[in-house]
């Protein structure tokens, strides 16, 4: 019989901590904290962007069928079948040389700044962010200048160029763009997209273009690389979670010239050197079928249904809507309940039933303030969730009266 010993009863004192200095600033991601207080109370969860319901029957039905037969380590690149699907669904002539399938975009966007940054080398991102992009840059040594998107008085937010412009300098190395835009459901325009390519061009700057929501869109969406004088410097990151409701999955890719592939492809093999057989394949059928099918205008119009729905509910409450454009979410204006956002996410789950995420966490401590009376709510959940969340909602003023 096995003596069953308790390890973690032993203790150790070491000199110094484990953990090294680049993280040491690091803390939980908001979207565990909020999804905790939203289980532990029973809320709605409008806080994290997964869907709650299933993917449609193709793409299960792929998914089974590569369950079978597809079961060893990836080539590098990617499965053969997973590249020709997305040549095919990208409409160019692009080989192997061009494309890098990666972990979802988040492994993407990590392997890019590991093999593009050097200590010290600065990354422009725009204010709200998705909370990864600073930790990735200042993990690969950078150091993140960021510039805030800012509300205007028709619920649409707008890029000042001439911030923009304040933020590039002969450290510049990249600039993240994500469009459609997280948290504020910015779909950018082509006059604001070609000021970012000439300011790259201009500082020798890399552009990585954040596209997972590129079939989320409610207004035209721009390809940042489709721009003139963008391709040759920019790597356009994207995946089958948002657009298939497979969240779960983490297959994306990575599609640019092959100098950039070919920096992202070293840093990419020392991270998690291929990707889910299965799930590639079941990814290139199901990017086929969607090409054929009409998928991807069905999926505008089912997430323009529910955001409008949202939207509507939100119409009873003393959260006000800015406009989302595209992407899972909406950005409310919180002021008539007078606190901040912190403070407001953190009472919701419990108070009203709704779990939300405090926009505070996508800025930088300078531009935190900057969110003070906002809201993020995610809108995709079923018609029945979303109806649910409105009418408790409704329930806000009297909650913190």
């Amino acid at each position: 019989m096995v003596e069953r010993r308790d390890y973690r009863r032993q203790t150790l004192t070491v000199a110094r901590p484990y953990a090294s200095r680049r993280i040491a600033g690091f803390s939980e991601t908001v979207f565990a904290k909020y999804t905790r207080l939203a289980q532990a109370a029973g809320a709605i969860n409008l806080g994290q962007g997964f869907p709650d319901f299933d993917p449609p029957e193709f793409v299960r039905a792929a998914l089974r069928e590569a369950a079978s037969g597809y079961q060893q380590y990836a080539p590098l690149p990617g499965l053969p079948a997973l590249l020709e699907a997305l040549t095919h669904k990208l409409g160019q002539e692009l080989s192997a040389d061009h494309l890098q399938i990666t972990v979802g975009a988040t492994e993407g966007l990590f392997a890019s700044m590991q093999a593009l940054l050097d200590p010290g080398d600065e990354v422009v991102l725009l204010e709200p962010f998705y909370d990864a992009y600073p930790a990735d840059v200042t993990m690969a040594g950078g150091v993140p200048r960021y510039v805030p998107l800012e509300p205007q008085a028709d619920g649409r937010w707008s890029l000042d160029l001439d911030e923009l412009r304040a933020a590039f300098t002969a450290r510049t190395k990249a600039v993240i763009i994500n469009t459609p835009h997280n948290p504020t459901g910015k779909v950018f325009t082509a006059a604001e997209l070609d000021a970012v390519v000439a300011l790259a061009e201009q500082y020798d700057a890399v552009i990585i273009a954040d596209e997972v929501y590129e079939h989320i869109a409610f207004v035209p969406h721009l390809p940042v690389a489709s721009r003139p004088g963008a391709w040759p410097r920019t790597l356009t990151l994207s995946s089958v979670g948002k657009t298939f409701s497979v969240t779960g999955w983490k297959v994306g890719w990575a599609v640019g010239p092959q100098p950039l592939v070919s920096a992202l492809r070293l840093a990419h093999q020392w991270i998690p050197f291929a990707v889910a057989t299965p799930l590639q394949q079941a990814a290139a059928d199901i990017l086929q079928q969607a090409e054929a099918s009409g998928y991807y205008a069905e999926l505008s119009a089912l997430y323009r249904h529910k955001r409008d729905l949202l939207v509507a509910a939100l119409a009873g409450t003393p959260l006000k809507p800015l406009t989302s454009e595209g992407s899972y979410f909406v950005m409310a204006d919180s002021s008539a309940l007078g606190l901040d956002d912190v403070a407001l996410c953190d009472a919701l789950p419990n108070r009203v039933g709704v779990a939300a995420i405090p926009p505070s966490a996508f800025y930088s401590e300078a531009h935190k303030p900057l969110a003070k009376h906002l809201i993020r709510l995610a809108f995709c959940k079923s018609d029945a969730a979303l109806f649910q969340a409105g009418e408790r909602l409704k329930g806000l003023a009297e909650a913190f009266a």
